[in-house]
């Protein structure tokens, strides 16, 4: 019997750490609203003509900020000085990868130049498995391709989830390890794909670890001063793709 004894011992301290956990993570901030944010094209600068398209998650649309503070219009500046912009944002609070793909891609009927995809953190809070989030990146990179196969791709992964301090430990760890296998496998697909990655979680997440300052009062999102942060890492990124990403058509 002693056995048996044992295994509702260790259910039951199971049971008590999820509950634990939950309550935690429920009443440890204040939950902040996604934005409404303009969904008509920004056109910004002058020169050259630029087609933008940002696909992604909250991240994407300033969630826990205030839109013109965040990386969409951050990086739509900075190409605003060389070029005449025309940025479209299609990105939604919640998304996974599977949702840009299915609900965001079809929506755009242009040609982009450029595409920012923001996405992973939802995959990695969610669990979704790694050959889901495969599935679905290449067959998002195959559309945008298949739109513009002379676009420039800058794929961004997941920021760093185990800096976040809404979640507890060892939620926290857990979710933190799942951020570096996730992006482990963006960076790969990138490269395979001759795409550029934008090694968010990687030059930023050790910033973020524990500064409240940089997080929304919900202390899951960013906020203004930590979307600061990020806008840099897409700018370099976005330089990088549109001077050195070769293109994609078959001739190439």
């Amino acid at each position: 019997m002693k056995p048996l004894y044992m295994v509702a011992a260790v259910l039951g301290c199971l049971v008590l750490l999820a509950i634990s956990q939950y309550l935690f993570i429920t009443f440890n901030g204040t939950n902040v609203p996604a934005p409404n944010i303009p969904r008509q094209p920004l056109t910004k600068g002058s020169g050259d003509n630029l087609n933008y398209l940002v696909l992604g998650d909250s991240s994407a649309i300033s969630q826990g900020s205030d839109y013109s503070q965040g990386v969409a219009v951050g990086t739509t500046d900075h190409l605003a000085q060389k070029y005449k912009v025309t940025m479209t944002n299609l990105a939604v609070s919640g998304a996974r990868t599977k949702d840009v793909l299915q609900s965001q891609l079809p929506q755009f009927e242009g040609s982009p130049d450029i595409v920012l995809l923001l996405i992973g953190s939802n995959d990695v809070t969610h669990f979704t498995s790694k050959a889901s989030i495969e599935k679905s990146l290449r067959a998002i990179i195959s559309e945008i391709k298949y739109k513009n196969c002379k676009v420039k791709i800058v794929v961004t992964g997941s920021a760093q989830m185990g800096a976040v301090p809404r979640l507890p430990q060892p939620a926290r760890w857990l979710v933190g390890a799942r951020t570096t296998s996730v992006n482990k496998l963006f960076k790969q697909v990138s490269d395979q794909e001759k795409l550029t990655f934008a090694a968010l979680a990687e030059k930023t997440g050790d910033t973020f670890r524990g500064n409240l300052k940089l997080f929304a009062p919900d202390k899951f999102h960013a906020n203004g001063e930590g979307y600061a942060v990020w806008t840099p890492v897409f700018n370099d990124s976005i330089d990088e793709a549109l001077t050195n990403q070769p293109a994609h058509c078959a001739q190439d």
